[in-house]
């Protein structure tokens, strides 16, 4: 073995070195995640009770945009209420929007269950910028990209055993998918208000400190929201980077829209299944191995080179001609480009400085679903209208992506942080 190879990070350091508040928070995700059936079956759902499938669709479009301004509302909720309060207060407003779902699946009720589908959207994923910052806060400093991969690792396991619990459900009734959820949700509010820390680090450019010196969260000076986020537009790095997520987004929903389109004209709508059995597998036992290895390199470099590398299975899907063997190889290597890039993208906005950091997580993860939402138009469009050209068009977002994390990436944290010390306090 070589000498590089020794010094190479390890897992069992990072899952040793995460304290048990860590812990707790990701056996919440999992847990909330195994439940999160809305997203997932609500058109099939709505399609049941005979609704109809365009207003499955609108109800389903509702919820991704309100998931687009949860993801800006958590990171705000985050800096004003603190980590704790903001995932439980998401939590338990979840639970409650999701439970009303089946009460609103009879006729007549239509604009209101648009309504409710799209605020459910919006309370539910103000959760995830808050529980990002608190990790981050949680893991030594060396580990913050490490930790990141396990909040991946914990949402696919939630995620691969799902469709196990909902397929039980719905042989019952269709209406426990939706009780399960507020269900799971409630139970993650309850784990939050009564094991995760009420507590964050102060801010400060250095390593998180250990959890007993950590100050409480009202000590966390409260930043302007406009100071901060024109410091964003004013930083080219940061805008680059977040270029860079919006069309990573683009490239990766198509594996969701494109592919299983391709598949079905093909043919082969049972390769599909085969595809995301194998790419969550990869995905759970091989995603902390493959961020040990890289997580050392420079951010930019592990960036541009994992965006390349799924933009390369993503694009070889224009190859399969029907072939299953083609189909599986280019799931493989989309999915080691997700596993290479995914942790340090997603981990990059966790190096801002305490009192900006939720608003930058939250920034990054509302960019990234509204490129997803952008994808999934575009992708059944261009299919629709060329085929194999929505290919080509995946491989020329992919490359454009790969060069703004290559450049905007570059450094140690996001420029604008700086800002934070010439900001005025909120008041």
């Amino acid at each position: 073995m070589s000498a590089s190879a020794d010094k190479a990070p390890k897992v069992l350091p990072a899952l040793r070195a995460a304290p048990s508040a860590a812990r707790y928070l990701l056996v919440g995700a999992l847990v909330n995640q195994m439940g999160a059936f809305l997203q997932t079956f609500l058109v099939l759902y709505l399609v049941h009770k005979g609704l109809g499938a365009s207003l499955a669709g609108a109800a389903l479009g509702a919820y991704s945009l309100g998931a687009v301004l949860g993801t800006l509302a958590g990171g705000e909720l985050t800096h004003r209420l603190g980590p704790r309060t903001t995932i439980a207060l998401s939590m338990a407003g979840s639970a409650l929007l999701v439970s009303c779902v089946p009460l609103l699946s009879g006729p007549g009720h239509a604009p209101v269950l648009i309504a409710v589908t799209a605020l459910t959207g919006a309370v539910a994923q103000a959760y995830r910028p808050a529980a990002s910052t608190m990790l981050s806060d949680l893991m030594p400093e060396e580990h913050r990209v490490m930790a990141f991969s396990m909040f991946r690792i914990a949402l696919n396991v939630g995620a691969a055993l799902g469709p196990l619990i909902a397929f039980w459900l719905i042989t019952v009734d269709w209406d426990l998918l939706f009780w399960f959820d507020g269900a799971s949700a409630l139970g993650y509010a309850v784990l939050a208000l009564a094991v995760l820390p009420g507590k964050r680090a102060p801010a400060a450019d250095g390593p998180a400190p250990a959890p007993a010196a950590v100050a409480d969260a009202d000590a966390v000076p409260v930043v302007s929201s406009r100071s901060v986020y024109g410091a964003m537009l004013r930083d080219v790095r940061f805008v680059l980077y977040l270029a860079s997520m919006a069309l990573m987004a683009v490239v990766y929903v198509q594996y969701t829209v494109a592919l299983p389109l391709e598949l079905n004209a093909d043919g082969l709508t049972s390769t599909y299944s085969v595809a995301l059995t194998l790419s969550s597998a990869v995905l759970i036992t091989c995603e902390l191995a493959v961020t040990a290895r890289v997580k050392g390199w420079p951010a930019h470099r592990v960036a541009g080179a994992g965006t390349v590398l799924m933009t390369l299975g993503m694009a070889g899907y224009g190859l399969a001609s029907g072939s299953t063997v083609v189909v599986l190889l280019c799931t493989t290597v989309f999915v080691s480009g997700l596993m290479t890039n995914g942790p340090t993208m997603f981990a990059y906005p966790a190096t801002a400085r305490q009192a900006v950091k939720g608003r930058y997580i939250g920034t990054s993860q509302a960019v990234f679903g509204l490129g997803s939402a952008l994808g999934t138009v575009l992708g059944e469009a261009v299919w629709r209208r060329t085929g194999d050209g929505v290919w080509l068009m995946c491989a020329a977002a992919g490359v454009a992506s790969a060069v703004c994390a290559f450049l905007g990436m570059r450094g140690l944290a996001p420029e604008p942080a700086a800002a934070e010390d010439k900001a005025p306090a909120h008041s």
